[in-house]
């Protein structure tokens, strides 16, 4: 929501802020403060919003990612185009609905794929579409999600669970599977899908772990320990309120001695994999690999794409281009632009895309959800063959 608001605040002249749901209300009072709303348009649910029938073109949807389905559905009953955060919905029928509701209301609802406006995928597509190096045969992609973020979000944190969240690849690659989309206008007609919670279990807990670190033997050894992430070097702490009269220390020091965030990796409640990898074969023949690594220090993506004439290889901030005949090779850089906030200005494009279409009717990158689809059908359609039974 944060990246949002940051749109709103400094683009008034596109853009004004008509009202603001939030269970939370440090976080609801906050905005409120912020932007100068009144009571009236500030709502602790999304059913008390809808029922207020706020004058307003549109609504962003950034529930937690097991609660997208409902207010989208109650957002399109009523009119309103639809900036949604990813995933679309848990189940493949869900989104299906939401797409075909749209279409039957005639309002918009645009998916937050983000990598279509990194500044590397966007050379990358540039080129592709050029037909400087012919066409695609094959791609080879890894999703480096990083210890520290896996950690953080799918071991301790609230997308730990696949029933009250989303299988692991659906909340963290349907973005990279709408990159394969968007490069290649295929669709997958197989998939194949292998991983599992390998590591973090409680069986391969050490000896002499605690369920919190702070109380833990061997805490001063662990790599995954939360008084080293969030207190030594205090990262991953963006997502922690503080409430007035607090510092930021009080929070922390609260969430390693009773909150989510001090638990040990090995006593979670998680049950997402934490390693997996998959095989696709698009309908143009083009194959593609793919793996989500977690046990990596490199929380970025590596991508290698072999064409007819050349190839790419591509790791968010890089891009390298190849050509086979002439041996020229072509590098642009684009690290300068990612260390900027907001994914190197990527969510902000995102957004300004999605208000020129409600304002002046022009397209952009941004997919409707009857594309977005796609990427979420080909996580289902793993999750199924991941999950089948083993050979004998």
């Amino acid at each position: 929501m944060r990246t949002y608001l940051h749109y709103v605040e400094h683009h008034p002249e596109e853009v004004v802020l008509a009202a603001v749901v939030e269970p939370d209300d440090f976080r609801r009072d906050s905005v409120a403060r912020q932007f100068g709303l009144s009571d009236a348009v500030c709502f602790r649910t999304y059913e008390d919003f809808f029922a207020a029938d706020v004058e307003a073109d549109a609504v962003v949807v950034c529930t937690p990612e097991n609660a997208h389905y409902e207010p989208c559905m109650a957002a399109i009953s009523k009119g309103y185009h639809i900036l949604l955060e990813k995933p679309i919905a848990q189940t493949m029928e869900q989104c299906c609905e939401i797409a075909e509701a749209a279409r039957r209301k005639g309002v918009l609802v645009c998916l937050c794929h983000v990598l279509r406006y990194f500044p590397a995928y966007r050379k990358i597509k540039q080129i592709i579409d050029s037909g400087d190096l012919g066409q695609i045969i094959s791609i080879s992609h890894t999703e480096g999600v990083g210890i520290d973020r896996n950690t953080h979000s799918y071991v301790r944190g609230q997308m730990n669970r696949e029933k009250e969240s989303n299988p692991m690849l659906l909340a963290k690659c349907c973005h990279d599977l709408d990159f394969f989309y968007w490069i290649t206008g295929s669709r997958c007609r197989r998939v194949s899908s292998y991983g599992s919670l390998r590591w973090f279990r409680e069986e391969n807990a050490p000896k002499g772990s605690a369920h919190r670190c702070v109380d833990c033997k061997v805490e001063g050894t662990c790599p995954y320990s939360a008084i080293n992430l969030y207190w030594r070097r205090h990262e991953w702490i963006s997502n922690f309120d503080v409430p007035e009269g607090k510092t930021i220390d009080d929070v922390i020091l609260d969430e390693l001695h009773h909150g989510r965030f001090g638990r040990c990796v090995y006593h979670c409640d998680n049950d997402v994999v934490d390693h997996q990898c998959l095989i696709m074969e698009l309908e143009n023949e083009i194959t593609i690999s793919m793996t989500m690594d977690i046990f990596t220090e490199n929380d970025v993506r590596t991508t290698h794409i072999k064409l007819t004439e050349g190839e790419i290889h591509c790791d968010e901030s890089h891009v390298s281009v190849r050509h086979f005949r002439s041996r020229r090779r072509d590098n642009y850089d684009f690290s300068r632009q990612m260390a900027q906030p907001h994914h190197g200005g990527a969510d902000l494009m995102m957004i300004a895309d999605f208000i020129h279409l409600l304002q002046h009717e022009q397209t952009g990158d941004i997919p409707l959800v009857s594309e977005a689809i796609e990427s979420h059908r080909v996580c289902f359609e793993a999750e199924k063959f991941r999950v089948s039974p083993m050979l004998k």
